[in-house]
C-alpha cells in the first residue's frame, strides 16, 4: 500500500507538469501562461483591494499615501525577487538535464535563501521608510500614513519571499496551476479582511496593510505545504535545508544581476515618484490609480516573459537549443498581441475604471493623463521584457541588466533632469516610458541574436 501510494502522489505530482523540451510549442505555453498571468494578477488584487478600499472609505490622502510607497517597496524588494528568477532558471536547467540530486540541493539552497532575505527585509523596510519617504518629497499631510502602511507591509516580508521562491521552483518543472490556486485563496482572505479592517473598525492604511501581511502568510504556508508534501525530486525536506555554496553563487549569477537591475528600475521610477509628488496630492492620487491599473496589464504582459525564462531554461539544460528561438519568436508574438489589445482597452476604459479608485474629477483627468501614454504604449514593454527573460533562460544575466540600466533606468535619469526640467509637465513625463522601451528592447534584439548565433555555432 505504501508503494501504491508513493506512485499515486508522484502521477499527482507531474498531472501538474508541462513537458518543455519537445514541439508544438504555442499550445504548452499558453497552458503555462494563463495560470501565471491569472496569478500576478491575484498578487495585482492584494494592492488594488488595499488601494480601492483606502480610496472610497478612508480619502484621497489615505489613496496617494498607500500609492506613495509602491516605488520604494519595489526598490527594496525587487533586489531579493531578483533571486527566485536566479532559482527558477537553475531549477528548470537541472530538472530538463534530469539531475535529481543537482536539482535537490538548488530547491533547499534556494528556499532557505529566500527565509533569510525576507528577515532581513523587515529590519531594513522598518528602518528606512521614514527617511526615504522624507527625502522623496511625500507631501506632510500624507507622508505619516505612508510611513506607517509601509513599516505594517514589510513584517510580512519573510512570507512574500518564501511564497515567490517556492512558486519559482514549481514553474520552473512546468507547474503555474497550484500557485495560482494558493494566491486565489488569500487573494479572497485578503479582500475580506480589507473590508472588516477599514470599514468595520476604521484601521485606515494600517488595516490594509494587516490584511496584506494575513494574506502573504497564506500564500506561504500553501505553497510550502505543497512543497514538504510532494514526492517529486523537488520535493522540500526540513532536514535538508541548507546553502550549497556552489548552487548559491549560481543562483547569485543569474538573479542578482536581475535583482539589481529591478531595483535600479526602481530609482528611476523612484526618481518619476518624486516628480509626480511635485504636483501635490491629488496629483499623485490620480498616477495612484492609473498606475494600479497599469499593472494589470503589464502583469499579462510579464507572465510571458517569465514563461521565456521556464522554457528556455529545460531546454538549455536538455542542449535543444534550436527551441529557443521559437519559444522566443512565439513569446513576442503573443505579447504583442496581449499589450495592445489590453492597453488599448485599459485607455478607452480609464474614466469607468479611474472611478473605482476615486470619484475626484479632478483625480481621474490626472490618471486618464497617463493613461493615454503609458497604455496606448504598453506593448512595448512587453516586448522589451520577453527579449529579457529569453537572455536570462540561457544564463546570460549581466548583458541585460547592463542594456536596461543603460537604455532605460538612465535614460528617464537624464530625462528628468534635463528634458522634464525644461518643460515641466506630467504628459512630458511620462513619455520617458515609452521611448526608453523602445531604444532598450532595439539592443536586446542585437544582444540576442548575437548570444543565440555563438550557441547555434558551439552545438554544431
Amino acid at each position: 500500500m505504501a508503494e501504491q501510494s508513493g506512485i499515486r502522489t508522484k502521477s499527482d505530482a507531474r498531472k501538474y507538469e508541462i513537458d518543455m523540451c519537445s514541439g508544438p510549442f504555442l499550445g504548452k505555453l499558453l497552458i503555462f501562461y494563463i495560470p501565471l498571468m491569472l496569478s500576478g494578477i491575484l498578487q495585482l488584487l492584494f494592492n488594488a483591494a488595499d488601494i480601492v478600499v483606502v480610496g472610497k472609505f478612508a480619502g484621497s490622502e489615505a489613496l496617494a499615501a498607500v500609492g506613495s510607497t509602491s516605488s520604494l517597496i519595489n526598490l527594496l524588494v525587487n533586489l531579493f525577487i531578483g533571486l527566485s528568477i536566479g532559482a527558477n532558471v537553475l531549477v528548470a536547467r537541472f530538472y530538463g538535464a534530469g539531475q535529481k540530486s543537482e536539482l535537490s540541493e538548488m530547491v533547499h539552497t534556494a528556499l532557505l535563501t529566500a527565509l533569510v532575505s525576507g528577515c532581513v527585509l523587515v529590519f531594513v523596510g522598518i528602518a528606512v521608510a521614514g527617511p526615504a519617504l522624507t527625502w522623496m518629497g511625500t507631501p506632510d499631510d500624507v507622508i505619516g500614513q505612508s510611513v506607517l502602511y509601509m513599516r505594517i507591509y514589510f513584517i510580512g516580508m519573510p512570507f512574500t519571499m518564501l511564497y515567490n521562491f517556492g512558486a519559482a521552483v514549481l514553474r520552473a518543472v512546468g507547474d503555474t496551476r497550484r500557485p495560482l490556486y494558493y494566491l486565489l485563496g488569500a487573494g479572497v482572505v485578503n479582500v475580506i479582511l480589507n473590508l472588516i479592517f477599514v470599514i468595520v473598525f476604521s484601521l485606515g492604511v494600517a488595516g490594509v496593510a494587516m490584511a496584506t501581511v494575513v494574506s502573504q502568510a497564506i500564500s506561504a504556508i500553501l505553497v510550502l505545504r505543497c512543497l514538504l508534501l510532494s514526492d517529486a525530486d523537488y520535493k522540500l525536506e526540513l532536514a535538508k535545508l541548507r546553502v550549497a555554496p556552489d548552487k548559491l553563487k549560481k543562483m547569485l549569477q543569474i538573479g542578482l544581476p536581475a535583482g539589481l537591475q529591478s531595483s535600479l528600475f526602481s530609482i528611476s521610477n523612484v526618481l518619476i515618484q518624486s516628480s509626480v509628488n511635485s504636483f501635490g496630492s491629488i496629483a499623485m492620487a490620480g498616477n495612484t490609480a492609473a498606475s494600479n491599473i497599469e499593472g494589470f496589464v503589464y502583469t499579462a504582459m510579464n507572465a510571458f516573459s517569465q514563461t521565456v525564462i521556464s522554457f528556455t531554461g529545460q531546454n538549455y539544460g536538455a542542449r535543444n537549443y534550436k527551441h529557443i528561438g521559437k519559444i522566443l519568436l512565439i513569446c513576442q508574438g503573443l505579447v504583442i498581441a496581449v499589450g495592445l489589445a489590453l492597453g488599448n482597452l485599459a485607455y478607452l476604459g480609464s474614466g469607468v475604471l479611474l472611478q473605482l479608485y476615486s470619484s475626484d474629477a479632478e483625480v481621474i483627468q490626472y490618471g486618464i493623463l497617463r493613461m493615454s501614454i503609458i497604455c496606448t504604449t504598453y506593448c512595448l514593454c512587453g516586448m522589451m521584457d520577453v527579449m529579457v527573460g529569453s537572455l536570462r533562460g540561457m544564463g546570460y544575466s549581466v548583458m541585460p541588466m547592463l542594456v536596461s540600466l543603460t537604455g532605460a533606468c538612465l535614460f528617464r535619469v537624464v530625462w528628468i533632469y534635463t528634458i522634464f526640467r525644461a518643460r515641466h509637465t506630467l504628459a512630458c513625463l511620462y513619455w520617458s516610458y515609452p521611448i526608453s522601451w523602445t531604444l532598450t528592447f532595439a539592443v536586446h534584439v542585437l544582444c540576442f541574436a548575437f548570444v543565440y548565433y555563438r550557441l547555434l555555432k558551439k552545438q554544431n
